[in-house]
């Protein structure tokens, strides 16, 4: 599996869209720790949840 992100970058949860916009701390094998402007730091199984990289434009 490859994960198309690295730390810092700033993404969403497209199930939870309530979480808000998160940002990216680390990535080991495939657990993405994303610390979310709402819902705090979470480790998310990439294998398990999509997550889209946000684009602010």
């Amino acid at each position: 599996m490859q994960i198309d992100f690295e730390p810092g970058d700033y993404v969403i949860n497209p199930a939870n869209k309530s979480w808000g916009v998160g940002q990216i701390q680390s990535i080991i094998g495939n657990k993405v720790t994303v610390n979310f402007e709402n819902f705090g730091k979470q480790v998310i199984n990439a294998e398990i949840v999509i997550l889209e990289k946000f684009k602010n434009e």
